[in-house]
């Protein structure tokens, strides 16, 4: 019989074992580290540093998404705002109050708030927020009603799909741009809202971009 088989072929159990307990830790090693809540993410909602309710500042005092996040419009991201712009209010209004404490100590240092990301898409996907917001893609659509949450939640999966499913009829979520930051706007129905999304489409020559390369570079 050794004359039928290479020397080699004795080593093949152990290799085969070996190939299969890689194959099944790097298995396993990933689907542990990206289909956990943190990652397929609908529901995540961590407890942040500091107690900042949306439905306060946007729902009930009526300050626009930009007023925090002001690159939106003109940036891929869309950006935490620095301690400094919380105190431009905040050293008047509850100036002293100890849930704030780490709000003031951080504009003082100049040392961030750490701020628990909740929205975030895997490395190989490449979104641009500024493109969206200025052509009528509104928040709400991938972040929810966030004037309405006290703490952000994860609201839409920001799956591959979900993405697709826009970008084939964006007419179907397309608004007027004075309307991308109020959240609570709708258009009076579907019939009306396809009516608007087809005209905004072809005024702003919105490509139904399909393409692997339109988010993956």
């Amino acid at each position: 019989m050794s004359d039928v088989f290479p020397k080699w072929t004795n080593r093949l159990p152990a290799l085969l074992l070996v190939g299969f307990l890689l194959t099944a830790t790097l298995v396993v090693a990933g689907v542990w580290y990206y289909f956990t809540p943190k990652y397929t993410r609908v529901g995540y909602q961590p407890i942040q540093p500091v107690a900042f309710s949306h439905s306060i500042h946007v729902d009930q005092i009526g300050l626009d998404c930009r007023y925090c996040h002001n690159g939106v419009e003109k940036s891929w991201y869309s950006n935490i705002p620095a301690s400094s712009l919380c105190m431009n209010c905040h050293n008047q209004i509850l100036k002293d109050d100890p849930r704030l404490a780490l709000v003031r100590e951080s504009a003082l240092s100049g040392k961030p708030i750490p701020w628990v990301q909740v929205h975030k898409l895997p490395d190989y996907v490449r979104f641009n927020h500024a493109v969206h917001i200025n052509r009528g893609i509104s928040c709400v659509h991938c972040h929810g009603r966030v004037d309405q949450m006290d703490e952000v939640r994860h609201a839409q999966p920001l799956s591959m799909s979900f993405c697709l499913e826009c970008h084939r009829q964006p007419e179907t979520k397309i608004r007027p741009l004075d309307k991308v930051t109020d959240l609570a706007w709708q258009a009076p129905d579907q019939t009306a809202q396809m009516a608007l999304g087809r005209r905004l489409v072809e005024e702003w020559n919105v490509q139904k971009m399909e393409d692997c390369s339109t988010c993956h570079r």
